[in-house]
């Protein structure tokens, strides 16, 4: 999905569910994720995605990792020589390991503005008007702070950061950690083993992040810890949920099933996992993810392994 902004008219247009995006332009409304929540005023579903961006300046795609470089490389014929694009997605791109910016710059060039958004933002709560708060990250502060002001309102608040680096690393780890959370919960483990899994993955988060370049001060904001906490505790994240239906038994192609969408988490321990290996960055519940997902480890078992690691210092 991509939104355009056209003066006060904003476009949503889209590639790659063309029947949802004709849908939502005859009912006004999201009937198959956000049933019941109309499209405020100045919002028009186009299926044509041509039409959508005609014109425009600012572009926001949202769309999930595997499909940005695609969804960029169809848009790049359409955008304006002063074209600013945007993307809530997150995640590494399989196999390539390249954070989102780096895809966009692959495909687009150093010529546009380009910024991520991101943050601990339930797309039902928002949809609801419920008080929000997230991430703008970019490499042009005017770009950030024009996005910021687009999108903030009475019940929502952007704040703006350039560590797009840590942005985006914060958005595809936390996946990985909300299924192990999920996981842990699932067997029964209690609020102990959360909070150590939280506050143990945290750590991972900055070990990755920082060894890409991304500023500490970032991971205790927003789109890190913030986004983290949410992730892992509330059952409105698919990712959670991924790991408390493997739990209970299921494999991940009946848990996917069951969910009915995209979990990144599945998609982002492996690409996780490559990163770090590549890196040679120590990640052990994000391992013992990939080992669950990939590898025929149950849950118990990855459990016990953590457990059963050499004692350390807290700050190794």
């Amino acid at each position: 999905m991509q939104l355009a902004r056209c003066g006060s008219e904003v476009r949503l247009g889209g590639i790659l569910e063309l029947d949802l995006l004709e849908d939502m332009a005859e009912r006004g409304e999201n009937s198959r994720y956000l049933p019941g929540v109309s499209f405020p005023p100045g919002l028009v579903a186009n299926p044509d995605i041509e039409a959508c961006l005609d014109g425009v300046r600012d572009i926001l795609i949202v769309v999930p990792s595997h499909g940005l470089r695609d969804t960029l490389t169809a848009i790049k014929p359409m955008l304006r020589d002063d074209a600013r694009v945007c993307w809530a997605t997150k995640g590494f791109e399989l196999h390539s390991g390249k954070l989102p910016h780096q895809v966009a710059s692959e495909v687009l060039g150093s010529e546009h503005s380009v910024a991520v958004l991101s943050g601990p933002t339930f797309a039902k709560e928002v949809a609801e008007g419920l008080p929000t708060a997230m991430t703008i990250a970019a490499n042009d502060e005017s770009f950030a702070k024009d996005l910021a002001q687009a999108f903030s309102s009475g019940n929502f608040r952007a704040y703006t950061s350039d560590d797009m680096v840590g942005v985006e690393v914060g958005g595809a780890v936390k996946n990985v950690l909300a299924i192990a959370a999920g996981m842990t919960d699932g067997l029964g483990f209690g609020a102990n083993t959360r909070v150590a899994l939280i506050t143990r993955g945290l750590v991972e988060l900055k070990r990755l992040g920082t060894a890409l370049g991304a500023r500490e001060e970032t991971f205790m904001g927003l789109a890190c810890m913030g986004d983290l906490v949410l992730t892992c505790t509330d059952n409105l994240s698919r990712n959670r949920r991924m790991g408390l239906a493997l739990a209970s038994g299921m494999t991940v192609d009946e848990a996917k099933e069951e969910i009915q969408q995209v979990v990144e988490g599945v998609m982002a321990a492996e690409a996780v996992k490559e990163v770090a290996d590549q890196l040679g960055i120590e990640m052990p519940i994000c391992q013992q993810v990939y080992q669950i997902l990939y590898e025929g480890t149950s849950p118990r078992e990855a459990v016990e392994a953590l457990m059963g690691r050499e004692l350390k210092s807290e700050h190794q």
